[in-house]
């Protein structure tokens, strides 16, 4: 078990240390800093003691290590649009995008997994076929389209919900929420479905294909011919062992669903991470747009590790190194 862990942290650290490459090689090459920074009014002297201050006439090497150490300590510099330490600004819009992310995965959960029990016991009725319909509409199409048909139903047309924005939120020490306010639970609404449509759509059909393997199996057999009542057998039995598969799913896809929120945010204007990004993006704020690669490759990093090392927990076959 020991071994199976070095390996999978050693990979873990490969690939972090991938990303920064990446994210460093942007630093380098999508312009140049001290340009970005610079006022008309810098004289040539100037420019180049900044140059010389920002170690950027060292080696390659150097400023890689040194974008790495730096990096691991949180530091990421200065965002040359808002002049403010990068952290401090994704931190500040961090707990807006783990909100929607969370109640995306919440909404998948809670919706999907009925779906999929539905259509599994009741499969070949018209409602289980329509909601196989409706589930491949969901899974075609993208997030954006969808946030803004929801924009135009639910907030235009009858103005059930707020169409942008977080609401009002309530700071809890650094965290921001916004769940405690009837507006940010209602402003909550049309992004997290919006967000959430494409997991539930993948958790209904995973349920539903589970739920079908299961049900076929001896023990369910058993229990009917012992006169098991329905609802028994299918949320007690049946549901319980092919949830595994589910559960893994959705803990890998929440890295995911942090990853994509960009879009999302973007179109319902959510203060969060991604749409940081995406201004970062648009002003060339090379900083800020490191620090999110990084800071989100390595949620994904510790998600996907922690479920490589749960399943080493729950099946020890998978602790053999040498297959």
């Amino acid at each position: 078990m020991i071994v199976f862990l070095i390996k999978r942290l050693a990979n873990a650290v490969l690939v972090m240390l991938a990303v920064a490459l990446m994210a460093f090689m942007i630093f380098r090459f999508a312009g140049d800093p001290v340009e970005l920074m610079a006022n008309e009014q810098m004289s040539q002297a100037d420019r180049l003691e900044l140059r010389e201050k920002l170690g950027l006439n060292d080696p390659f090497v150097t400023q890689y290590v040194r974008f790495v150490v730096n990096a691991a300590q949180g530091d990421f510099g200065i965002s040359y649009r808002n002049g403010q330490d990068v952290m401090t600004l994704i931190a500040e819009r961090f707990p807006a995008t783990i909100e929607l992310a969370l109640v995306a995965t919440a909404l998948s959960l809670l919706i999907g997994i009925p779906l999929g029990v539905l259509t599994a016991i009741h499969r070949g009725r018209w409602y289980s076929e329509g909601l196989q319909f409706v589930s491949i509409i969901g899974v075609s199409l993208p997030s954006f389209v969808v946030g803004i048909l929801l924009i135009l139903v639910f907030a235009v047309s009858l103005g059930l919900v707020p169409a942008f924005g977080r609401g009002d939120v309530v700071q809890i020490g650094w965290w921001s929420t916004g769940l405690l306010t009837a507006s940010g639970r209602a402003s909550l609404l049309l992004p997290s479905f919006a967000l959430a449509l494409y997991q539930i759509t993948l958790v209904m059909r995973l349920v539903r294909a589970e739920m079908m393997e299961v049900l076929r199996s001896d023990f369910v057999k058993f229990a009917r011919a012992r006169g098991v009542p329905r609802w028994r057998i299918y949320f007690r039995h049946a549901l319980r062992n092919c949830l595994m598969p589910v559960v893994t799913m959705t803990a890998m896809n929440v890295g995911s669903l942090i990853a994509f929120a960009l879009i999302t945010e973007t179109v319902f204007q959510w203060p969060g991470m991604g749409m940081l990004f995406i201004q970062a993006v648009t002003f060339l704020d090379i900083p800020v747009m490191a620090g999110y690669l990084c800071i989100v490759s390595f949620i994904f990093v510790t998600l996907n590790t922690l479920v490589d090392i749960a399943y080493a927990v729950i099946d020890p076959r998978l602790r053999d190194t040498t297959r």
